[in-house]
């Protein structure tokens, strides 16, 4: 597991790449391209992707591109394209005037499938997608040549240009290039290279019927970019041979492909076809939903780009599959917001406090420090009078051993402002709840300690009940239960595993007044709760809804002092 400790260092990618700029190959040249599907939107996996990709580029003097790889139109959307630019650029990244399209090159990279035909390098075949499948063998059989692999070149010629035409339906034909249908790689074994789609593209429309499969149309699309560093995951290990031999075979620029470890998170999944099947079930809110792995539902739920380019820094670049605990995610979170976020009190759960010997008529405004980490960001006034707000986890008529907060006949302080002591409590008759504490003040101790040096062990917050302002607040959780829920047993549904307890809203919970003018997206944390940030789609003026970043508690940095203990 990745030690969040760990300063950024070199790994295989950079390596190459260095090398390959102090050999003066591609002229010193860095050009590498991020090429999303717009099928879906971008989660944390496809933000370790960005970082490096455009990072790379960043840290060598080059270029990187952002290419849509739009040779799919029955998947893919405007909305998903537009979602990609949005969270690219909130990464902290552009690719300037480099924006491409697949579909930019369906014109070369018909021609260059016309050349192959030409070259007796493909052949249009007219078996059935599944006799393509039973005649491609096994990883321990080899495969079969079709029947349609000797056609001449003129009747490929002529089959392929009616293809386009749209004189067939789909799945009639197919253009395939000739390989080895022996080859130990499956992906050689003469792969489909173009197939017929009857269906509008949301850049092209109807001007084409036949699309290019992606391992034609990526390392085609690099070469005509001259990208100098094509740097894909790990499952197109395999496909690197077929990369290889289509440039090989054209003679054209030829990019190194490299493959690095994808990235997994545990308590979640990152394919986007299961998040596709919450979204489209309704098992979360969208795709911006604050549960979801997504880069717009990160951001949503309080996240910063920073905290997410150190979280891809630190996880490094490896060539061999691992989990990242979720840990990881929130210790860079909450890194980064301890540095930036103001502190402000709320009160999740409130239980009032009478506090008798304070006048009834009277408000005071405390100073209060807005962070303690940055002490430019000054300090505020909070107002506190004779009713306040408490969280109720901060009392107990029958404390335990160490519960140094408020009960009957304690005395407390609470955050710049007062000590106070309980003096009665109040219940509903009915359920027996405390419904209401009785305390004194004492008004010696005003954002300090007793002039008679007596000390109290706790300290909590508190929010004035006559300036409250009443919030939603929305406690997000990890949305899966187990570990591991991509890998769930054969018959077993992966959405067995949601957490049911991944939501909690509660309603009315007071805050202090600062926060009723609290812009979309402001964060802040609420002292000794966690981080929070204004829901973006939620919130009215006036009304702010908050979502719980991450709680306060991290158990990465009890693992370091821990760690260092030991050292």
């Amino acid at each position: 597991m990745a030690n969040p400790g760990k300063a950024p260092g070199q790994h295989f990618i950079r390596s190459i790449i260095d090398e390959d700029v102090r050999n003066g190959k591609n002229g010193g040249r860095v050009h590498t391209r991020f090429p999303p599907e717009p099928n879906g939107y971008l989660h944390i996996g496809h933000a370790k992707s960005i970082c490096l990709n455009f990072g790379l580029a960043r840290e060598f003097g080059g270029l990187c591109n952002l290419r849509f790889d739009d040779t799919n139109p029955t998947k893919e959307e405007v909305e998903y394209v537009d979602s990609i630019q949005e969270d690219v650029r909130w990464l902290g990244f552009d690719w300037d005037d480099r924006l491409f399209y697949a579909s930019d090159y369906f014109e070369p990279l018909h021609a260059y499938a016309v050349q192959f035909i030409r070259d007796g390098k493909a052949y249009v075949d007219s078996l059935s997608p599944g006799e393509i499948r039973e005649h491609r063998g096994t990883l321990t059989e080899p495969g079969r040549e079709s029947p349609f692999r000797n056609r001449s070149v003129e009747e490929n010629l002529d089959l392929f240009e009616r293809m386009r035409r749209g004189e067939f339906k789909e799945g009639e034909h197919v253009l395939r290039a000739k390989i080895d249908m022996a080859s130990p790689n499956l992906n050689m074994r003469d792969p489909v290279i173009y197939r017929i789609m009857h269906a509008p593209h949301h850049r092209t429309g109807d001007a084409w019927c036949v699309y290019p499969m992606y391992d034609f149309a990526h390392g085609l699309s690099d070469s005509l970019e001259e990208i100098t560093h094509s740097l894909c995951t790990l499952e197109f290990e395999d496909h690197r041979p077929l990369y290889d031999w289509f440039l090989e075979q054209l003679g054209v620029f030829h990019p190194r492909q490299i493959e690095f470890a994808r990235l997994n998170l545990s308590y979640t999944v990152m394919s986007k076809r299961k998040l596709l099947e919450l979204v489209r079930g309704g098992y979360v809110g969208g795709w911006d939903d604050p549960r979801m792995p997504t880069i717009s539902g990160l951001r949503r739920r309080g996240y910063t780009p920073a905290s997410i380019r150190s979280f891809c820094e630190r996880i490094g670049v490896a060539k061999k599959e691992s989990t990242v605990d979720l840990s990881l995610l929130e210790y860079s979170v909450r890194e980064d917001l301890n540095r930036i976020a103001p502190r402000v009190m709320a009160v999740l759960r409130p239980l009032k406090v009478v506090i008798e010997n304070y006048p009834d008529d009277r408000t005071e405004e405390l100073e209060a420090v807005n962070n303690p980490e940055d002490p430019s960001m000054g300090t505020r006034t909070v107002p506190f009078s004779r009713e306040i707000y408490i969280e109720r986890d901060d009392f107990r008529e029958d404390p335990p051993r160490k519960f140094f907060r408020l009960a009957p006949g304690r005395e407390v302080r609470l955050r710049y402002a007062y000590f106070i002591t309980c003096r009665e409590v109040v219940k509903d008759e009915t359920t027996g709840e405390v419904t209401e504490l009785r305390c004194t003040y004492d008004p010696e101790t005003r954002g300090g300690d007793a002039p008679d040096g007596r000390k109290v062990k706790g300290t909590i917050h508190w929010v004035s009940a006559r300036h409250a302002v009443e919030s939603e607040v929305r406690l997000y959780d990890r949305l899966f239960n187990r570990p591991n829920p991509a890998d769930v047993p054969e018959g077993e549904d992966f959405k067995s595993l949601l957490n049911p307890d991944s939501l909690e809203t509660l309603s009315a919970c007071p805050v202090e007044p600062s926060l009723k003018e609290a812009a979309p997206g402001d964060r802040y944390q609420f002292e000794r709760l966690g981080y929070f940030c204004v829901d973006t789609r939620d919130s009215e003026a006036g009304r702010p809804v908050f979502n719980r970043t991450v709680p306060l508690r991290d158990s990465w940095a009890r693992i370091e002092k821990a760690q260092a203990g030991k050292g």
